[in-house]
């Protein structure tokens, strides 16, 4: 951002919740079936048909809200009249002035909080495809419209405008969607539609509490896609307003190639809608009993996995918020690899290195890891911690412990790992210290720079067969006698 000038951010997050059935009717709701495939009357908005609400639908709705801190209310379903291919019925059933879920937070991993105004049901509507270069309706010869996805049950998220960077938007939808797919009621898969972000974008003075008028950048679904618009959204309304000129409230579209937003129409207000109760639906009162059912099968929240994840490493938040330790935990978290760090370090491992191999060698083929035990992945973790095994020859143990299982003893044999012993460790430094004595003597005044090389040189002598963390210790020691 320019300097004076404030991004501020509220996000509109579209998930589609993971019902056997659709929200209204009994049609399959699942991708990548054959377009049109998965309709019936009642999706299609054929005269005569009924809506009937799925039950599980709203179980998996107030989840999400329980979730995310919000008071869960007794709510009613509206018609949002509008005009389009994609819903054809001509009116989409969504919940209005009385939504299910309100007043909630979101904590972020920095420890930010960022509101959730509301949480409420409605239908997802059709996909159009357009045909033409640009894939967009204007300069298409025709379009098509795939039915399927019209009437899947949908929870759109709605944030307060608490953020204040597209960085900040990431992290927002990151952890999100981690709390979605942990509660079990999204598979939050962006890549396939499940997970839409609209992102509303104002800028704004340094030092001022007026919000500047927003614009609202529409279908992104990519968290690329979510930075870049957002970045470059801000710095076009700062633009506008250092020229003078007013900006106007608006609905873009975001372009991917350009990496620029575009005005598709003037922003509609609730009025244009012609919001009036269903009058199929009755009014949802969520009893207690609907309450536990909600509750019933959500999976630890990553906040809560975080914490383990931090007791077991013996990391402060301080240390999560930032830097390399921060990225390795939000990697085994989204792989759902903290589990077997969390075991492996009750079952004696030192936990940040088992952190560092679950995040990276681990994270190679997680889903092998994650059936990985973890009394395998410590005996592995102390093998190398001992100097039995390199750093090298343990990371080659786990590709194999990962695919194959087995005792990592036997896997290192097999593999023809020996440690090499303290006097074959001394021997090899002897040779480098011979070869390379200007180095050695830079080392023996302090400079700490020249460490690496030596180690390296050693490293590379041995074929990897070191252990690192000995040569270092022996290395100091030497220097400490000369």
């Amino acid at each position: 951002m320019p300097d004076g000038y404030e991004t501020v951010v509220g996000l509109e997050v579209h998930c589609e919740l993971s019902t056997r059935t659709k929200l209204f009717c009994g049609c399959e709701n699942s991708f990548g079936a054959a377009p049109n495939s998965q309709v019936c009357p009642v999706c299609l908005g054929l005269p005569g048909s009924l809506p009937v609400l799925n039950r599980r639908a709203v179980e998996l709705a107030i989840r999400i809200g329980q979730a995310l801190g919000c008071e869960i209310r007794p709510s009613v379903f509206h018609r949002k009249n509008y005009f389009y291919p994609d819903m054809p019925k001509d009116y989409q059933i969504s919940q209005y002035d009385l939504p299910v879920n309100v007043n909630g937070h979101l904590d972020l991993p920095d420890g930010s909080v960022v509101g959730i105004e509301r949480a409420h049901i409605e239908e997802d509507t059709g996909k159009s495809t357009h045909i033409g270069a640009t894939g967009r309706i204007k300069g298409a010869s025709h379009s098509l419209v795939d039915y399927n996805r019209a009437g899947v049950p949908l929870v759109e998220i709605v944030s307060a405008p608490d953020i204040r960077s597209a960085a900040q938007a990431r992290s927002y939808v990151s952890e999100l969607r981690r709390v979605l797919v942990a509660a079990g009621a999204s598979d939050g898969r962006m890549e396939e539609g499940s997970l839409r972000v609209d992102a509303n974008v104002s800028v704004r003075p340094d030092g001022s509490t007026t919000f500047g008028t927003r614009c609202e950048v529409k279908n992104l679904n990519s968290f690329r896609s979510l930075v870049r618009s957002i970045e470059y959204e801000s710095k076009r309304q700062v633009a506008l307003l250092e020229a003078g000129e007013a900006i106007l409230q608006e609905t873009r579209h975001f372009d991917e190639s350009s990496g620029e937003t575009h005005s598709l129409r003037s922003k509609e207000e609730a009025y244009d809608y012609r919001y009036f109760p269903e009058p199929d639906l009755v009014p949802l009162e969520p009893d207690e009993a609907l309450l536990r059912a909600a509750a019933v099968g959500a999976g630890l929240m990553p906040g809560e996995r975080r914490r383990l994840l931090w007791e077991a490493i013996g990391a402060s938040l301080e240390e999560h918020a930032s830097g390399a330790l921060a990225d390795q935990i939000e990697t085994v978290i989204d792989l759902e690899l903290d589990r077997l760090v969390v075991d492996a370090v009750a079952a004696g491992a030192d936990g940040r290195l088992a952190l560092a191999r679950a995040a990276n060698e681990a994270a190679a083929n997680p889903e092998s890891a994650r059936s990985l035990g973890a009394g395998s992945f410590a005996a592995l973790l102390q093998l190398e911690s001992s100097g039995s095994l390199s750093a090298t020859q343990s990371k080659a143990v786990l590709t194999v412990l990962t695919e194959e299982g087995g005792d990592p003893s036997e896997i290192a044999a097999r593999l023809g790992f020996e440690g090499l012993g303290d006097a074959e460790i001394e021997e090899l430094i002897d040779g480098v210290v011979a070869a390379h004595p200007e180095e050695w003597s830079r080392y023996l005044e302090g400079d700490g720079k020249v460490a690496g090389f030596l180690l390296g040189r050693i490293m590379r002598e041995s074929k990897g067969r070191a252990n690192g963390k000995v040569v270092s210790t022996k290395l100091a020691e030497r220097r400490s006698r000369a």
